[in-house]
C-alpha cells in the first residue's frame, strides 16, 4: 500500500525534488527530501525506507559513494538511480555498486512511477524458500550472498548475483532478454542498449571459464538458457 511505503529521495536539484515528493504525495507515498549526499546518508541511518530514489551528481557526497554506503548496511532496499549520463558504461557502474534500476533525465514522471511499482513489487515477492539454489557444481546461498563453483568461492557484483539467481530459478527454460530485463532490472526492453548481453559475458567469465562444462547458452534468436 502506498499510503505504508516510505521513500527516500535524495536530489539536489530543489525543483525535481519538490515535484517528485509533491506527485507521489499525491498518490500516499510518504516521501521524505535530501538535498545533498550527507544529508541522504542521515536520512538513510534514521530510515527506515522502502525505497530511496538517488541522483549521482550530488554536492558532498555522490550518488556513487552514498549507494555503496548504502549496500553495506541494507543489501535489500531498492535503489533507482537518477543521472543524466546513460551510457552502458555509466549503467554499468550504477549496477555493480548496487543499483537495482536506472533512469536517464529528464524522464516523464508516469515512467518514474512504473520503475517504483516494479521495484516495490519485486521486493515483495522476493520470498525464497530455503537458502541455496542449485546446479550441476555450482551453489549460490541466498542468505550471505555466497557463490561457489565447484568449492570455489566467486566473487559477484549485487547485479550479477541478481542475474544468477534468476538463470538458477529458470533453468532448463529459455530465457530471452526482454524476460531479463522485465526481471532482473524491471527495465522496459530497448533494443538499443546491450547491457544485458555485457552482465551475461560477466557473468560466463567467472562462472564458466576454466570448468570443464559450461552452464549459460546462448540459442541465437531466442535468448539463453542454463542448463547442465
Amino acid at each position: 500500500m502506498p499510503g505504508n511505503t516510505k521513500i527516500l529521495i535524495v536530489e539536489d536539484e530543489v525543483k525535481i525534488a519538490g515535484s517528485l515528493k509533491q506527485g507521489l504525495e499525491e498518490l500516499q507515498y510518504s516521501v521524505s527530501i535530501a538535498y545533498d549526499g550527507e544529508m541522504g546518508q542521515k536520512h538513510f541511518i534514521a530510515g527506515p525506507f522502502e525505497l530511496i530514489i538517488l541522483d549521482i551528481n550530488l554536492p558532498k557526497m555522490n550518488g556513487l559513494d552514498l549507494c555503496r554506503y548504502i549496500r553495506q548496511y541494507n543489501t535489500q532496499v531498492p535503489i533507482l538511480m537518477l543521472t543524466a549520463f546513460g551510457s552502458t558504461d555509466d549503467k554499468v557502474q550504477g549496477f555493480d555498486i548496487g543499483a537495482d534500476d536506472y533512469l536517464v533525465k529528464p524522464f516523464d514522471f508516469k515512467e518514474l512511477l512504473v520503475r517504483i511499482k516494479a521495484l516495490l513489487r519485486r521486493t515483495d515477492s522476493t520470498i525464497s524458500i530455503g537458502n541455496q539454489l542449485r546446479i550441476a557444481d555450482l551453489e549460490l546461498n541466498i542468505d550471505n550472498k555466497e557463490v561457489r563453483r565447484d568449492g570455489k568461492k566467486i566473487s559477484l557484483t549485487a547485479k550479477e548475483f541478481q542475474l544468477l539467481e534468476y538463470f538458477i530459478r529458470n533453468k532448463n527454460r529459455v530465457v530471452s532478454r526482454a524476460d531479463i530485463a522485465e526481471k532482473v532490472w524491471d527495465l522496459d526492453f530497448d533494443t538499443s542498449t546491450n547491457i544485458i548481453d555485457v552482465y551475461v559475458n560477466y557473468l560466463r567469465r567467472k562462472i564458466d571459464r576454466g570448468f570443464s562444462s559450461k552452464l549459460i547458452h546462448t540459442l541465437v534468436g531466442f535468448g539463453y538458457m542454463m542448463k547442465e
